[in-house]
């Protein structure tokens, strides 16, 4: 789950690190009036879940209260689109407006899961701002890493190193080393997957800022943090990945035209690999579990055919927990609940599969049968034409 800069910013705000004064507004008259209380030169910046804001026409400077009124008015309603969005954009809805800071230096300063060392992983680099993606592919060397340790976390000397790698000196290295710190702690806090301040600024008079900030939170902790669910804005999520997660079905859309429907994460990932390889495109990710519940498949079915790009239906189940009659009885009631409209491929193995392909014959349903993953890739990309 990702929040907006000025949710992020309310937060660091709560664990002690330091941002730039600034509130959020929805309309031109209420960026207006955050302008005249903040005083003099301020910046109005898009609110969106997306990277590259500035570079697409949504953070503007403003001199004064009837400038940030007429920035304001130029990116609420506006289809923002940045490498980050989809091509069509993202609406703007809210902006934060806040108080101008005098840049002496920007910085850069992440903090994620490292898979492969099975900790948490601190970057930071001199070189921070709107091109830290091509720092990172060119020269790599410029990002400096610290791996905490899993049980004590962040030491003193760590973040001393951090901050020291970042040039910082003085007055400022200890702003530095009290920011990296408080920063983990809301990392761990709030079960983030990723905090990523950039830039973080040294200021002309001497202050350590974190100008922007993004946070990302782990969609399985979720049930530990009511107050961050309750940050959550569906305008920015994908509409079929928000009904999906209704459903609590484990839902990605992608850019092809052949829907999967499978039991189990890696099962999927092999069906996704199946369609590549028979020379088609799926449409999405969707593992339904290994929950027998006859609403999930008829759930599922109501995501995939909501998708006007899907062409055909693969489903893939390997019956182990999961019982292939009751996945062969949801297929059954989703043909009755609705129009399918597209043809469906659908390959049966495991736990009660004569139960699951008689329920299948018995209903004479107009189903496309395979008995092998490679066959059964083959028919969906076929049959998506």
């Amino acid at each position: 789950m990702k929040v907006h800069e000025y949710q992020a910013k309310r937060l660091l705000r709560e664990f002690g690190v330091p941002v730039p004064d600034g509130e959020h507004a929805e309309s031109p008259a209420a960026a207006r009036a955050i302008a005249q209380r903040l005083g003099g030169r301020v910046v109005v910046k898009a609110q969106v879940h997306a990277g590259g804001r500035g570079k697409g026409g949504g953070i503007k400077l403003a001199d004064d209260a009837d400038g940030a009124e007429a920035a304001a008015r130029q990116i609420l309603g506006m289809m923002l689109k940045t490498p980050q969005t989809p091509p069509e954009g993202i609406k703007v809805r809210a902006v934060w407006v806040e108080r101008a800071s005098e840049i002496a230096r920007e910085l850069y300063l992440s903090m994620t899961l490292d898979r492969v060392r099975a900790t948490h992983v601190v970057m930071a680099s001199e070189a921070g701002g709107m091109e830290i993606e091509e720092v990172a592919a060119r020269t790599p060397e410029k990002i400096l890493r610290e791996w905490t340790h899993p049980a004590l976390g962040l030491a003193d000397f760590q973040a001393r190193r951090l901050a020291f790698g970042l040039g910082l000196g003085g007055e400022a290295f200890k702003q530095g080393v009290a920011l990296i710190r408080n920063l983990f702690r809301l990392y761990l806090a709030k079960d983030c997957s990723l905090v990523e301040i950039n830039p973080l600024v040294v200021t002309a008079d001497g202050r350590v800022l974190a100008l922007d900030a993004k946070l990302n939170f782990d969609d399985n902790a979720l049930f530990r943090h009511p107050d961050v669910v309750a940050l959550r804005d569906v305008h920015e999520e994908d509409p079929l990945d928000v009904e999906a997660s209704k459903y609590n079905l484990n839902y990605i859309k992608l850019d092809g035209n052949v829907a999967c429907m499978v039991n189990g994460a890696g099962l999927a990932m092999a069906t996704m690999d199946a369609i590549k390889q028979a020379g088609g495109d799926p449409a999405n990710f969707l593992d339904i579990g290994t929950v027998n519940d006859v609403s999930r498949v008829v759930n599922a079915f109501k995501i995939l055919t909501a998708d006007p790009s899907v062409k055909a239906i693969l489903i893939n189940i390997f019956g182990g927990m999961a019982r292939v009659d009751v996945i062969a009885q949801g297929v059954v009631d989703a043909h009755k609940e609705m129009k399918v409209g597209v043809p469906v491929v659908v390959r049966l193995a495991g736990t009660n599969v004569a139960q699951g392909e008689r329920i299948l014959e018995d209903a004479g349903l107009p189903l496309i049968r395979a008995i092998g993953l490679g066959e059964a890739a083959q028919k969906a990309v076929a049959a998506a034409g």
